[in-house]
């Protein structure tokens, strides 16, 4: 039997929603279809995050897998690249 490999995104963490949740946006243009201008487009995901080892602004890729709530229905597989996080001094 065939090993099917899952669907996988990238896009930002925009929120860290609760213990183990982060939500992320995938950004992308699409042409309108009348006008031919490109439109902004968002596409925001709730994602499990099991070691909790995301923070804002950081560039993650997730996976399809079963849902874990209402609303998470993506996994963390990696953090692509992390955040700049600014010091207070």
């Amino acid at each position: 039997m065939q090993e099917r490999k899952a669907k996988t995104l990238t896009g930002v963490v925009i929120s860290r929603s609760g213990d183990k949740s982060v939500k992320i946006a995938i950004d992308y243009k699409i042409p309108h279809p009348k006008y031919g201008k490109y439109v902004r487009k968002r596409t925001k995901l709730g994602v499990h995050d099991a070691k909790n080892q995301c923070n804002i602004g950081d560039v993650v890729e997730v996976a399809q897998c079963r849902n874990y709530s209402k609303s998470k229905s993506y996994r963390l597989v990696s953090v692509l690249k992390k955040a700049i996080q600014e010091q207070a001094v």
